[in-house]
């Protein structure tokens, strides 16, 4: 006759910050083609101000991500917006685990190179 052994359960969170979420989402929105820059500066002081263009809000363990862009001249918004949109959401999800339930783009200006 064996006997099981039983292991007691442990739980243990993770935490991901707001500022990882926001590099990588900052990185895979400079990747897709068609964005200049992002519509303001990130740094330290940006996150506490409220006022980056970038900005987290967490709805228990969903992320909802606003991010502001710059596109470049002669690329279509809607379509620049709609792939950071998608790039943004799979990215933070693969990397971070956390589910994206939305990312609203706002294209708050444009690049004439």
């Amino acid at each position: 006759m064996e006997v099981e052994e039983m292991k007691p359960e442990v739980s243990s969170r993770l935490k991901i910050s707001d500022d990882v979420i926001i590099a990588i989402a900052k990185l895979a929105a400079l990747d897709v083609k068609g964005v200049a820059s992002l519509g303001g500066e990130i740094g330290k002081m940006s996150k506490l101000r409220r006022n980056g263009p970038i900005r987290i809000s967490m709805m228990g363990d969903v992320a909802a991500i606003d991010m502001k862009i710059v596109i470049k001249s002669g690329e279509k918004a809607v379509n620049v917006a709609q792939e950071v949109q998608t790039v943004v959401k799979e990215n933070v999800q693969n990397m971070t685990g956390v589910p994206v339930a939305r990312v609203n783009v706002i294209v708050s200006g444009v690049v004439f190179e």
